[in-house]
């Protein structure tokens, strides 16, 4: 499931995160990947340890605990820490898969990769090119989104980043281990849950919405790892 979720941050926290930035040190982005995605990434980013990262990433991780289209999709169990990226004068990020398992920096922890997630710090029109294309079996899905807004798309995924002509591209990146590793189950899994929800609102708790809400924990309660 590949899935747009407007509104994460509220144009002043992004104006805020944005600000900071602005006055931060960027690094070459190849310092956070593997010998096959330094061949094809050309970006910057923040340190993995970077203190003003930690404190932005914060704010992005508390916005996410409060956003239930957010936690319905991914069902999310650990996190890797917000990162933050920016591209300008022609970077990009070629094809490529995400690693499977990533260490949390700063900790002895690790994560199953389950969930990919670009949350936009910067409004369409700032910037030329930078589009998000992620491939399935659907085809090429291209993605560039407004300030504030996060696609989430599950990590095994085949993704690149085009080049940025002008202006500059800047987002915050992650992955999510779920609680559901099953991209089909946790796909299942969202749409009762949404449907759950709009049948709430019509019709209230009636017998037959209690009935799919206990079906939904059972369901959950089968393919959850926690």
């Amino acid at each position: 499931m590949m899935l747009h979720i407007p509104e994460v941050l509220t144009p002043q926290q992004v104006a805020e995160i944005r600000s900071r930035l602005d006055k931060t040190d960027w690094v070459d982005g190849r310092e956070t990947v593997g010998a096959q995605g330094a061949q094809v990434k050309r970006n910057r980013q923040l340190p993995e340890l970077s203190p003003i990262g930690r404190e932005l990433g914060e704010i992005i991780l508390k916005a996410l605990t409060k956003n239930l289209q957010f936690i319905a999709a991914a069902l999310p169990y650990r996190f890797v820490p917000p990162l933050f990226n920016r591209y300008e004068g022609g970077e990009h990020y070629g094809f490529h898969i995400d690693g499977s398992i990533r260490t949390i920096p700063g900790t002895n922890l690790s994560l199953r990769t389950d969930l990919s997630c670009t949350l936009f710090l910067c409004e369409p029109e700032e910037y030329e090119g930078g589009e998000l294309i992620v491939a399935d079996t659907y085809g090429e899905h291209e993605v560039k989104l407004p300030a504030g807004d996060l696609i989430l798309y599950p990590s095994s995924s085949l993704h690149k980043v085009e080049p940025v002509t002008s202006g500059a591209r800047v987002c915050s990146f992650f992955w999510i281990q779920s609680m559901v590793a099953n991209d089909g189950h946790r796909t299942m899994l969202y749409e009762l849950d949404q449907n759950i929800q709009k049948l709430r609102e019509k019709v209230g708790d009636c017998e037959e919405v209690v009935g799919l809400t206990g079906h939904y924990h059972n369901l959950l309660r089968q393919w959850a790892a926690v």
